[in-house]
């Protein structure tokens, strides 16, 4: 229904869409349509090609489980969230302390103006899958008291590409994840979680960065989860966070650490 209202979602994630891959353009890499696939319920887990997972998961649920490490470490954690920001969102309502106990959090998420010919940015250029996924958990993580948050957007993303000679640079490894990713990867797209691990790792691969207060679009019409931001002079009187949201990145040095970690032995 909502696609039919406000037009069809170019990415669905795990629910319904095949691989895709990058076509290099004078207006630079945009990604080609994927082939749709059949649709599943959110509870059901395909077949993967690599088998099952041997290793079981914890009773414990996600939310408890940040919250009971960052009260045993506190200060000391940084939160990692490079997908929709639920269980994020449920710490915070569980413990309103959660976010002052961390050392920040590291967000893929949020679109600026993304400079792109990739039609899924250039025609709707605030809407991101994280955000919009779970809006209202967007809303809630970005208006905690977190030490510092830092943001990699879909401007900086998309100027990091996972290339083919990336690929051939990691099938070179033979240590076990190196194998997996050049047996099993089927991607040529953006490196959205990927960047944000590395920068967070090395900060200085962030090259440029924009310090603005955000907050997500929760009117349930075409622009909902859609990202607002403001500078400090042009904010609402409301409880807004300051945001390193980051445009732009050192890409060879990004590459470099990619290919290593992606190389190296597992660490125990």
């Amino acid at each position: 229904m909502a696609s039919q209202l406000f037009g069809k979602v170019v990415w669905l994630g795990a629910w319904g869409q095949g691989p895709t891959t990058l076509k290099e353009t004078p207006g630079g890499t945009v990604p080609i349509a994927p082939e749709r696939l059949a649709v599943h319920g959110p509870w059901v887990v395909p077949p993967l090609p690599e088998g099952a997972p041997h290793i079981k998961p914890l009773d414990e649920d996600a939310a408890h489980f940040l919250i009971r490490q960052v009260h045993a470490h506190p200060h000391e954690v940084t939160i990692y969230a490079a997908g929709p920001l639920t269980n994020i969102a449920l710490a915070l309502a569980i413990d309103p302390h959660f976010a002052e106990l961390t050392r920040g959090i590291a967000i893929m998420g949020g679109s600026l103006n993304p400079q792109t010919d990739d039609p899924e940015f250039a025609t709707s250029p605030h809407h991101e899958f994280n955000f919009w996924f779970d809006p209202e958990a967007a809303h809630i993580t970005l208006r905690a008291h977190w030490p510092r948050i830092d943001l990699t957007t879909v401007d900086v993303s998309i100027k990091a590409p996972f290339t083919q000679a990336m690929l051939d640079a990691i099938a070179k490894s033979p240590n076990p994840a190196a194998q997996y990713i050049a047996k099993y990867s089927q991607n040529r797209y953006y490196l959205w979680d990927e960047l944000t691990a590395c920068a967070w790792l090395d900060p200085k691969i962030i090259t440029k960065e924009r310090m603005l207060y955000m907050d997500v679009d929760l009117s349930h019409g075409p622009t909902y989860g859609d990202t607002l931001v403001w500078t400090g002079d042009l904010k609402p009187v409301t409880d807004l966070q300051l945001v390193h949201a980051q445009t732009d990145l050192d890409l060879d040095r990004f590459t470099k650490l990619f290919i290593d970690l992606m190389s190296g032995p597992t660490v125990h």
